[in-house]
């Protein structure tokens, strides 16, 4: 990999990286108050981090240098509402944000952010791959990589909530740690089916011994099984309200998570190889 192609390849997993963050966290808190008693101050706090880093976002997506060393496609007629949506995401975050911190709902807000998130990872996936199976792979792992991405550092902040407030219920980690092992059972299933298929150009099982064979098996062992087995081991110390041990072992699993999401981002894009 020459240096031209590392600098490419490092400002579109950074758009990754801070699109899964913003909208994945976002979309947890948002759903922890629509189906439990998670307090305001968390809800709040998550709406203003995911705005913030909707911004950082946004100021990726106008660094963004033309794709020629990558394995990915240029198509700037989606770039204007690639990031008419991005900043309208990060508006609505806020607001939602706000209107959370003073005990709402933010239903509607809320909702329409996500919408917003989740348009502006598909125009990059059929901007990014073309139209066809190529782009649909790419919006898939997209949006599994915003899910437990995302989702990790939103329990990592409610986790946090528990040691300052410690009587506060229980239900809305629990959910939270469920959640998460499903979205990385989700991705580990993902993971073998585009193996198995050798999606998109390769024969089954070839990404297994193939030069970047170092790359696949560690997203694998320390990126997949690895932080699966710590949500199961922070549900478990949830579900006996040991919250210090839950906050210490999402903290390890969010660290895993994301250099596996660096990993996994790094290899579709400059690679064009799905794991």
């Amino acid at each position: 990999m020459d240096t031209q192609q590392i600098i490419q390849s490092l400002s579109y997993i950074t758009w990754v990286l801070l699109g899964a963050l913003a909208l994945g966290s976002f979309a947890l808190a948002w759903l922890l108050r629509q189906t439990t008693d998670a307090t305001a101050g968390f809800l709040g706090f998550s709406g203003f981090l995911a705005g913030v880093l909707g911004i950082g976002w946004l100021a990726t997506e106008w660094g963004l240098p033309p794709p020629t060393e990558l394995a990915i496609e240029s198509a700037a007629d989606l770039d204007e509402p690639r990031r008419i949506s991005i900043a309208a995401f990060s508006m609505l975050a806020f607001v939602s944000g706000w209107r959370l911190r003073r005990g709402g709902r933010a239903l509607l807000l809320g909702a329409a952010a996500v919408v917003a998130g989740i348009a502006a990872m598909a125009m990059a996936a059929y901007g990014w791959g073309g139209v066809g199976p190529l782009a649909v792979s790419m919006l898939v792992q997209l949006l599994a990589l915003t899910a437990v991405t995302g989702g990790s550092m939103a329990a990592v902040v409610l986790a946090h909530w528990y040691l300052v407030t410690p009587k506060i219920s229980e239900r809305p980690l629990i959910l939270t740690t469920r959640l998460l092992m499903w979205a990385l059972v989700i991705q580990s299933l993902l993971f073998s089916v585009w193996l198995a298929a050798g999606i998109p150009d390769s024969d089954p099982f070839e990404a297994l011994t193939g030069s970047n064979a170092a790359f696949v098996w560690l997203r694998l062992i320390v990126g997949l099984a690895f932080p699966l087995v710590l949500v199961w081991m922070a549900y478990r110390t949830a579900l006996t309200r040991s919250m210090e041990s839950a906050t210490g072992l999402l903290y390890i699993e969010f660290a895993v998570v994301m250099a596996s999401t660096i990993v996994a981002s790094g290899l579709m894009l400059a690679e064009g190889l799905f794991v």
